[in-house]
């Protein structure tokens, strides 16, 4: 069997993390042309898929600016992130709140304290007060929380 190409082990990386699995061309053009016979939208758009990459794009940029429009931006895009995290703790600060979006994010400590222009052991410090704020176990991996969230 020949290797994969670079592009193709790419893609099959990418779909693991993100858990996005792109679909055999084939199956996907009839899908569609199944709902355009019913006058339905088709399901996957890549329009659709282009603006959710530009959004996160964007929001990306945002957070390693350490732009202060991060929060209301995150906020748009995705409410129920916050709603979820406001029945865990509704008295959470917007610094917090800020500090749960770079967790999201899956940005690491020493990615959060340079965005942030602090120590790597003050990030260290408020992940484990956060810890106990939301009540996550100690042994649970508080990336793993976020996204699961």
């Amino acid at each position: 069997m020949y290797p994969l190409p670079v592009f193709m082990k790419k893609q099959k990386r990418y779909q693991e993390k993100s858990g996005f699995i792109l679909e055999d061309k084939t199956a996907r053009t009839s899908r569609d042309e199944k709902n355009i016979m019913k006058n339905e939208k088709p399901e996957f758009s890549l329009e659709d898929l282009n603006q959710k990459i530009f959004v996160q794009d964007e929001i990306i940029t945002l957070a390693k600016d350490n732009s202060p429009r991060l929060l209301n931006k995150f906020r748009l895009v995705y409410p129920d992130f916050f709603k979820k995290i406001s029945v865990i703790q509704p008295n959470l600060k917007n610094s917090e709140l800020i500090f749960c979006i770079y967790l999201k994010l899956n940005l690491t400590t020493k990615e959060i304290a340079t965005y942030t222009f602090v120590t790597p052991k003050a990030i260290q410090n408020r992940k484990n007060r956060l810890r106990k704020k939301l009540s996550i176990p100690s042994e649970m991996d508080i990336y793993k929380w976020f996204n699961d969230l």
